[in-house]
């Protein structure tokens, strides 16, 4: 038998044969089940036990699909392709249709009671369930590689499969879960009226505003605000990546801490450092009033004060997309632009930022949609200036618990971005941005034009400035004793949340924070390298690799990052708090939801970087004899290390920082930090929530140059760089 068929046939059998078929009570990271019964107790005994101990014959049909690849005798026998499918996709099937068919109560449906008899309640799916699974969707993708699907391929059909099969369990499910509540009424009942009447209600779509947009629908103003904060987030990205590259600036390493300060720092504490900076009675408004006597207002609410927040959160992001797509730009080219006697700024205009463009629309689109998603920022700066992500909060935790009015918003939500998502693709058209080949390529950068060499200082050093005194605020904070009121020094909120004891039995954590830390980092750690893993995986299918309904898979794997946090918390909570997918509770979901929430950041970053590779690397590498995993291990990741940085980076800080969905999926044995904080902002003790909001940032930071370390740098030989040269 074909050996990786033997693999995964052997991995189901050790499913379906030896471990708990159903979740465990304690969660899905839980062992105590090793001691407490196993292999015979009925909650943790294996599938085949289970039909004997348990009495649930509906699983012995999963026999005969594990055994079926036996009576194929490897791949020179004509029935391999046809064996391997009806085992791979019949056994997979079969699994899912039992697992929705039989709930918590039984039977799901009426009719399969009368047919089949009653049944206990079933458990979600538990460590056997999923291998048993994953080697069913294995033994399905060789049976179609078999076939000749992508050429043969067996790693592209199994990363292709892999990547739907996620995709579609862990976004596509859980969100047409509260999609479909956009179409019911109070009663559980579907009507199009109802969701016709909600849609185009004023409040949505109003055009009642005239000197401003605040009076305008959420919907308006939240199409407006995306755009200001997607196109001034890219030019900063830009400024910032130029400055980083192309300049002689001498503190690049504390130009790179500060551009990612922002995104590893709690949303609303950017805000509240605003208010406190130009709030009413903010230090920079008591200035202006008494040496310019320039009355105090409100004008930091609304829509001033949310894009400025949006702007510090996120031009980090487009930095960080941004870095790897200008240092990725052949200095060969510009050479011969100047060989062609072009001039510095013809030569920026017309060969660099043309072949910037993947990285310009990547980095516009998810300005776009992390400020259509946002929703701490306007919580504390908005104001009278609703958005879409804010009326979806307020509709499902609110007095009005209208679950089908948030889903109507989500919808609206969801259009813009795929509308977003459609004008990007469009004006990256069909054009090639290859930068990088297998050909030597030791050129220099050309020097920026001077106006945009002082165009890009002019931006970036004010923007940084401000940006230090953003977070000189919120570090001066965790050691006031009252924040705004009494600015006397004290350690008391630091004691509060990292106090620690010497005892008989060692060092004690006593602090308020211990359990939401340790928790936090915990998850963090585990969901910031399977992200990378899952979204460069998908980037690298989407640029290198051609298969049928490649775009549509394009949109799955956005799809979560469309969709606000809110929205997504609630439906995980909606999707995998019953039989099959029983997670709520547990670490298993936070895991989950961070992936697949920031997984689109990694393909994103990979797609930006891929696109500057020239095909022609992984065609030498193959006609070499390597395997499509040995070119992508080998190749392709160390010419993407920056997009690699972006993705571990992103990823660990936003499981960190995350709000909107962690409120919904935290536990009494889960709790996040951000949760935590929040209580204490609710409870009124700014104090402690700063100070535990600036040890993060402490704890992030460190991290950041763990992976910088770790991941080190793309060396493609080449000679100085234009910013090590006199400009």
């Amino acid at each position: 038998m074909n050996r990786t068929v033997s693999l995964w046939l052997a991995l189901g059998w050790i499913g379906f044969a030896a471990l708990p078929w159903y979740v465990i009570e304690d969660g899905l990271f839980a062992l105590e089940w090793l001691l407490d019964g196993y292999p015979l107790d009925r909650d943790y005994a294996p599938g085949i036990l289970q039909i004997v101990v348990g009495d649930r014959m509906f699983l012995a049909p999963i026999i005969g699909f594990l055994l079926l690849p036996l009576l194929s005798r490897g791949k020179k026998d004509v029935r391999f392709a046809h064996i391997l499918l009806i085992a791979g996709g019949g056994g997979l099937a079969y699994v899912l249709l039992q697992g929705f068919a039989i709930g918590i109560q039984g039977w799901e449906y009426p009719i399969l009671t009368s047919v089949f008899g009653p049944v206990e309640r079933q458990f979600g799916m538990g460590y056997g369930a999923l291998l048993v699974s994953a080697a069913f969707l294995f033994l399905l993708t060789q049976g179609l590689a078999a076939r000749g699907a992508v050429n043969g391929d067996v790693f592209v059909v199994g990363a292709i499969g892999l990547v739907i099969a996620i995709v579609a369990v862990f976004i596509f499910f859980p969100v047409t879960q509260i999609l479909a509540s956009a179409l019911r009424n109070d009663e559980g009942v579907y009507s199009l009226t109802i969701f016709l009447s909600k849609l185009l209600s004023r409040k949505i779509w109003g055009l009642h505003c005239v000197y401003s947009a605040v009076g305008c629908g959420v919907a308006w103003n939240s199409l407006f605000l995306a755009i200001l904060v997607g196109a001034g987030t890219t030019l900063l990205g830009l400024a910032f990546a130029l400055l980083a590259t192309r300049t002689s600036f001498r503190f690049k390493s504390v130009l790179h801490a500060l551009t990612v300060l922002p995104i590893i720092t709690p949303p609303f504490v950017i805000g509240l450092a605003i208010i406190l900076l130009f709030g009413v009675s903010g230090t920079v408004t008591q200035f202006a009033a008494n040496l310019l006597d320039i009355p105090a207002s409100r004008w930091i609410y609304g829509l001033p004060g949310v894009f400025l927040a949006q702007m510090l959160a996120f031009t980090p992001i487009a930095f960080l997309v941004l870095i790897g797509v200008v240092e990725g730009v052949s200095p060969s080219m510009e050479e011969a632009a100047q060989t062609l006697r072009a001039s510095r700024w013809a030569t920026f205009t017309t060969v660099s930022l043309p072949l910037m463009r993947p990285g310009l629309a990547n980095a516009f689109l998810l300005g776009f949609i992390e400020s259509m998603a946002d929703f701490g920022n306007p919580l504390v700066l908005g104001g009278n200036y609703d958005v879409l992500s804010t009326e979806i909060f307020f509709a499902i935790v609110g007095a009005q618990n209208d679950q089908g009015r948030a889903a109507v918003l989500a919808i609206v939500l969801l259009v813009f971005t795929l509308s977003a998502f459609i004008v990007q693709q469009k004006w990256l058209g069909n054009k090639a941005y290859t930068t990088v080949t297998g050909k030597g390529d030791a050129g220099v950068h050309v020097p920026l034009p001077r106006q945009l060499h002082w165009a890009v200082y002019g931006s970036a050093l004010p923007w940084a400035a401000l940006t230090l005194v953003i977070y000189g605020m919120i570090l001066f904070g965790g050691f006031a004793a009252s924040w705004g009121r009494d600015h006397s020094l004290t350690l008391t909120h630091y004691i509060a949340a990292f106090a620690v004891e010497f005892g008989d039995h060692g060092v004690l954590w006593t602090g308020a924070a211990r359990n939401s830390f340790w928790t936090t980092l915990t998850i963090a750690a585990a969901a910031a390298p399977l992200t990378a893993i899952v979204g460069l995986l998908t980037a690298y299918l989407l640029v290198r690799q051609r298969f049928a309904g490649k775009n549509a898979f394009e949109f799955g794997t956005m799809l979560s990052f469309a969709i606000p946090g809110t929205v997504i918390g609630v439906s995980y909570i909606l999707a995998f708090n019953v039989p099959p997918f029983e997670l709520t509770g547990g670490g298993a979901i936070l895991v989950l939801c961070f992936i697949f929430r920031n997984m689109p950041v990694g393909v994103r970053a990979g797609v930006a970087s891929l696109s500057q590779l020239d095909m022609s690397l992984d065609e030498a590498s193959l006609t070499l004899g390597a395997t499509s995993f040995t070119t992508v291990r080998r190749v392709i990741l160390p010419l993407i290390r920056p997009a690699i940085m972006a993705t571990l980076v992103y990823s660990f800080v936003r499981a960190i920082t995350a709000v909107s969905a962690v409120i919904f999926l935290v536990s009494a044995n889960y709790d996040m930090a951000t949760s935590y904080i929040i209580g204490r902002v609710e409870n009124n003790d700014y104090g402690l929530a700063i100070a535990y909001s600036s040890a993060l940032i402490g704890v992030m930071l460190a991290a950041i140059i763990l992976f910088r370390v770790l991941v080190g740098e793309t060396r493609i030989g080449r000679r100085a760089t234009a910013g090590e040269q006199a400009v």
